[in-house]
């Protein structure tokens, strides 16, 4: 990984002795951190641990409440985003910064926009977002809108963001988090052409073969606190994952043999369109049963989205029908789904899945406040509510345990996840579809996660699992469906599947 053409002594960012706290919370305990130019130096920790605490300390967002940082040896007071970008500090977000009806070429020259005389001269903007793009590799239409792109290009447009403000120490918050294994590639790469460049990568991240794949350093905070620096090269996955949680985790899902029952998901000749009113979905039909996983792998942008956003009402279709359990849902509200029996943890749980300024508490009872036990003629029982999300935090092992009245934005992104998970397996509908169900979470929230979705499936529910880890789809999954250009291009079923058949299904090809 490292370059030999660059000095690799050469210290960029020093954090030392880093504490920060929030009232009596001790989020960062003491941590330690040193980056060279030129390196991938991945930081690894469970959900909560306080990696992203920290580098927003990095990055300006707030102070640290003591300890010192040190840029190219020099201490330095980085109280605001625009001191950390002036100290060639950039950060990638995992919840993204953006303005979602500004073009890709006005988010990223976004109060750094070029001027002809006293106007904003947009074609050279433009003409810039170009070069860097070519440059870096990191193909975008900066013409469009950031509402109507992909996660995986919104992404891209915050690196591009970032770049455009001259970083030469990039911090990726969790960036692989809703990528496909391709774009995850192409992202390694354009890392490696980056820190070739001379630049310096800080990478947030759970995933443990990326880290293996692209980092040279690895720092591992645990609850708040330093626990290790290690050479990637000299460690093993496992050994990572040790360190991260310690203790010791399985990668392998208990999934015991099962006969489909009757059909619950019946999907038929679908077909929609997306933002740009262009045809999307052209005739995609599934079918999942009682008890199975069908697993739905593809790369972002064949219509897995617009197919899932139809099947939960939060988009119109323009043919086919949806039928669950008999009963055509079809271009119904959303609620009309769920009273008959569709309940789903969304692909957004920011933008779908929670409501950010409400507590965990409302979150958890969304769907069911108007019920007993929530609430008993038109009134809230917040007796009965505190009870059932403090079990659920347990159960689901949501953090901290104290958050019960706190608002669902003040998690971190891995534990909002789980309170999505919890309540939607709790909602106990007849079938559960999970978008990117484990997107943003470490190993141990993730091994939690896939055991509550076999459970469904062991418990008689049909789930519909669409995601961009192939791992987890391989792993989860009684039957994969492919979906490629708005249809299903071919079908296996999970014991059957590899890698490499579904990567060549999922870019047009045949299977072998």
């Amino acid at each position: 990984m490292a370059n030999d053409h660059i000095d690799m002594n050469v210290k960029v960012v020093e954090m030392r002795d880093i504490v920060k706290k929030f009232g009596d919370f001790v989020a960062n305990d003491g941590i330690n951190l040193t980056v060279h130019k030129g390196e991938i130096h991945a930081i690894l920790g469970e959900n909560g641990a306080g990696k992203s605490t920290l580098m927003n300390q990095l990055y300006g967002m707030f102070p640290p409440t003591s300890g010192q940082i040190l840029v190219h040896g020099k201490p330095v007071v980085l109280d605001n985003p625009q001191k950390a970008i002036k100290a060639g500090i950039g950060m990638v977000h995992q919840h993204f910064m953006l303005v979602p009806p500004f073009t890709v070429t006005e988010n990223i020259v976004l109060g750094m926009e070029p001027v002809k005389g006293v106007k904003l001269d947009m074609v050279k903007a433009r003409q810039d977002v170009k070069e860097i793009s070519e440059k870096y590799g990191l193909s975008i239409d900066p013409d469009a809108k950031i509402e109507d792109i992909s996660v995986g290009m919104q992404q891209r447009v915050e690196i591009l963001k970032a770049l455009y403000r001259g970083a030469e120490t990039l911090i990726l918050d969790e960036p692989t988090a809703s990528l496909t294994p391709q774009e995850i590639n192409e992202l390694i790469h354009i890392m490696h052409s980056l820190t070739e460049d001379g630049k310096s990568i800080i990478l947030i991240t759970h995933k443990l073969k990326e880290i293996k794949a692209s980092a040279d350093y690895c720092t591992i905070i645990r609850l708040g606190k330093y626990i290790d620096t290690v050479k990637v090269a000299d460690v093993t996955e496992n050994d990572l994952a040790s360190l991260m949680v310690g203790r010791k985790v399985t990668f392998t899902v208990d999934k015991p043999p099962m006969k489909a029952g009757e059909l619950v998901l019946d999907v038929k000749d679908l077909h929609g369109v997306d933002y740009r009113g262009v045809e999307i979905l052209k005739g995609l039909s599934i079918q999942v049963r009682k008890g199975e996983i069908l697993g739905i792998a593809g790369i972002d942008g064949n219509g897995q989205t617009e197919m899932v956003e139809i099947i939960t009402g939060l988009r119109k279709a323009t043919g086919g029908q949806v039928l669950v359990n008999g009963v055509d849902v079809m271009n119904k509200p959303p609620r009309f789904g769920f009273e008959h029996g569709v309940s789903s943890i969304p692909a957004d749980r920011q933008k779908h899945g929670l409501v950010l300024d409400f507590s965990v508490a409302e979150n958890m009872i969304l769907q069911n406040y108007a019920q007993e036990p929530f609430s008993k003629k038109g009134i809230l029982d917040q007796k009965a509510i505190g009870k059932y999300t403090r079990e659920a935090m347990e159960k689901y092992d949501i953090r901290p345990r104290d958050a019960v009245r706190k608002a669902a934005r003040t998690l971190s992104g891995g534990n909002q996840q789980k309170v999505i998970i919890a309540r939607e397996v709790n909602n106990d509908k007849d079938l559960l579809i999970a978008v990117n169900p484990t997107r943003g979470l470490d190993v141990g929230a993730i091994e939690y996660v896939h055991k509550y979705i076999i459970d469904q499936r062991n418990k008689g529910k049909a789930v519909l699992l669409v995601s961009f880890e192939l791992d987890e789809i391989m792993s989860l999954s009684d039957r994969i469906d492919v979906i490629f250009d708005g249809k299903i291009s071919g079908s296996v079923t999970g014991d059957q599947a590899d890698e490499e058949t579904l990567g060549m299904m999922m870019a047009g090809g045949k299977a072998e």
